[in-house]
């Protein structure tokens, strides 16, 4: 993975690297930065390979902010995986949900699906780059910016990811310290005159509210009935991504366990085409050679669901 030359001057100094999500908080936090005259050493960006669309198109916003008022680009970072136990190899974490057949884990009622495909990865940037490497020989702390506002929700992500502190690390939670939300998160953004990024997350995190669902577009929502089909023999205690039904008591939009079932509810998708991708796609563990890679798959598969036949899908 090729990094970018980052001056540093003092390996005494403590580098001040911030874990960016591309969304509101992640965002609004740079600003208020420049305004505090605050330059981070090193600006990085987790790809899990599976954000939403939406998140992807922000990339040129953002660059062009960076390059405007003097900071360091942004450092795209990706988890490399190098050891399979099923097939076809995964670069992805939506690859990695189609090769294993399974769901995030949050889907199964774990707190974040993150350290494997942000935290890990992030992390091991780090560790080779040159001012991090200096900071911790001279028994030093790397100071990690983590993004969470300080509204109800991050608040309680901020209490259960505890002070985190170890030999490498400082981490700062500067929004929470400075008592900003996420309205004011946005008012940052608006005044800054940048349009306002979506929610940063996969388009089949279990997280997803109903109406995002609703306004996601075909592809994502062909894909997750994809990942939902491919898991559905081994959910023994869930339904699907959302886990299980919510009935709409105390305020809550009722929806079901299963994405899938609030897609043909709501006709997101035509139902025979719903029908399809669920009977195209394969339930059993693979073995080498049966889908040679998931991209070329997935483009079969949703051509031939869309005109009613899928020949060439590989295994049932």
């Amino acid at each position: 993975m090729k990094q970018e030359e980052i001056s540093f001057d003092s390996p005494a100094r403590q580098p001040l690297v911030v874990a960016y999500g591309m969304g509101v908080d992640s965002t609004a936090l740079l600003i208020e930065f420049r305004r505090r005259g605050i330059r981070p050493d090193l600006i990085l960006f987790a790809d899990t390979g599976s954000e939403k669309a939406t998140t992807y198109a922000y990339r040129p916003v953002i660059d062009a902010w960076l390059a405007q008022v003097g900071f360091p680009a942004l450092q795209v970072v990706r988890y490399e995986p190098k050891n399979f136990k099923n097939y076809p190899p995964y670069h992805s974490l939506e690859e990695n949900l189609l090769t294993n057949a399974t769901l995030p884990s949050l889907a199964f009622g774990f707190k974040s699906c993150s350290l494997k495909w942000k935290v890990a990865p992030q992390d091991a940037f780090v560790r080779t780059w040159r001012p991090a490497i200096e900071c911790w020989a001279a028994g030093g702390r790397v100071r990690k910016v983590i993004g969470y506002d300080a509204g109800p929700a991050d608040l309680r992500r901020r209490n259960h990811a505890g002070d985190r502190e170890d030999r490498d690390y400082d981490y700062w939670y500067p929004l929470i310290e400075w008592g900003l939300d996420r309205e004011a998160c946005k008012a940052i953004i608006v005044q800054e005159r940048l349009p306002l990024p979506s929610k940063s997350a996969c388009y089949f995190c279990p997280a997803t509210k109903p109406a995002e669902l609703v306004e996601a577009p075909h592809d994502e929502l062909r894909r997750i009935v994809t990942i939902e089909a491919r898991a559905r023999p081994r959910l023994h205690s869930i339904d699907g991504l959302w886990r299980k039904p919510v009935k709409g008591a105390r305020g809550a939009t009722p929806r079901p366990g299963s994405m899938t079932d609030f897609i043909r509810q709501h006709q997101l998708l035509p139902p025979d085409e719903i029908d399809e991708i669920i009977a195209r796609t394969p339930t059993a563990l693979l073995t080498r050679g049966e889908v040679e890679s998931w991209p070329a798959w997935l483009k079969t598969l949703f051509a031939g669901a869309a005109t009613g036949g899928c020949a060439g899908c590989g295994p049932t």
